[in-house]
């Protein structure tokens, strides 16, 4: 299997790598791959969203970024190349201000971290990356929360990282990719990060890498970056399915764990998921619910489905409760705030739900930042 920081030329995509991972943004620019991470954004006037004539609060899930500080303590150890690309700065905010995104939920992915085996070391680079958020949100309160940062390959640490995060730090959650160095979370070993997650009530955020842990590598190697817009859902569904499988939600049942890119091709193709335990002689399932009642509990989602009718069918077989709504900023996908606010069938109140209501209760986010 390929590393996953050899792998870091995506994070799950060329682009997202090249910025995430620290090839640099320049490249980003030049293909048009990202925004809110080059050079510094002129200012203009913030945008502001309004559904039946008043104006609701904008949360956005799903970003990526860098702090300062990581470099530093990965200094001479392989690991060095990882800890670059340019970090937060004011060309974010004026990011965030053009799009009409009040609070950001800021989280450092890629997960190149969970490689270092020195337990020592797999901790301070998460602590230079949390603390480093956390000082962050602390100069812009009213704009941006973030995730923890863990060293999920020491799950104990995960779970004493995720506790320090929150109550210490300020932190809402935490982050997670969709397998540690090829094993799947679900696997009982990581029951402790699971069980203080799930003791705080947070929600954890997943982003894959480009499914190199299900499929060979050479078979990404073909065009249309097919390891971002193929692996990377199919890196989220087997994730999350394995989540249900495997009983993880039946141990843990406060858990909201939200797929980033719309869950993958779970909710697309549920009607498969919901019969496997029960026509498969050797599906061997571990969950004592149905499957459905998971994908309308524990299960959340992002709005990067791209499309009206994707957000309809995502809605329809999640519930409004789960969606939430997210850009994948600083990169250029399609996925603007009127995707939500002119959709064709959701009610205006389901409409502030995904834009705000449901992230607001989940993150503690008491004061909408309207101003």
């Amino acid at each position: 299997m390929q590393k996953r920081r050899d792998f870091l030329k995506t994070i799950g995509g060329a682009a997202a790598g090249a910025y995430v991972a620290g090839r640099g943004l320049p490249a980003l620019a030049q293909r048009g791959g990202a925004r809110g991470g080059g050079a510094p954004a002129p200012a203009g006037p913030r945008k502001q969203i309004s559904i039946g004539g008043r104006r609701v609060t904008v949360i956005d899930v799903h970003s990526h970024c860098t702090v300062d500080g990581v470099a530093e303590v990965v200094k001479g150890t392989p690991f060095e190349r990882q800890a670059g690309g340019r970090a937060l700065g004011a060309d974010r905010i004026a990011l965030i201000d053009s799009e009409g995104i009040d609070v950001q939920v800021l989280t450092i992915n890629g997960y190149w971290w969970w490689e270092i085996q020195d337990r020592g070391l797999a901790d301070r680079v998460v602590r230079a990356q949390n603390e480093g958020l956390a000082k962050w949100v602390s100069d812009h309160k009213d704009r941006f929360v973030a995730l923890t940062s863990v060293s999920l390959q020491f799950p104990d640490l995960a779970a004493q990282q995720l506790d320090y995060g929150v109550k210490q730090l300020g932190l809402r959650g935490a982050t997670v990719g969709g397998h540690v160095n090829g094993e799947s979370l679900s696997d009982p070993k990581y029951d402790p990060f699971w069980a203080k997650a799930n003791e705080l009530g947070v929600i954890v955020f997943m982003h894959p890498g480009g499914a190199d842990n299900i499929v060979k590598d050479t078979a990404w190697k073909a065009r249309g970056d097919i390891g971002n817009i193929i692996g990377n859902p199919l890196e989220t569904t087997y994730f999350l399915t394995r989540l249900i499988f495997d009983g993880t939600f039946d141990k843990f049942p406060n858990l909201k764990v939200c797929g980033a890119h719309g869950g993958g091709y779970l909710p697309s193709y549920f009607q498969r998921t919901e019969v496997a335990c029960d026509v498969r002689g050797n599906a061997m399932c571990a969950n004592k619910k149905h499957p459905r009642e998971y994908l309308k509990t524990n299960i959340m989602a992002d709005t990067m489905v791209l499309t009206d009718e994707g957000l309809r069918h995502l809605v329809a077989e999640m519930g409004i409760s789960q969606v939430v709504y997210g850009t994948d900023n600083p990169l250029n996908w399609p996925v603007p705030v009127e995707m939500i606010v002119n959709h064709s069938t959701l009610t205006n109140d389901e409409k502030i739900q995904i834009l705000s209501g449901n992230l607001m209760k989940l993150l503690k986010i008491t004061t909408p930042a309207t101003a």
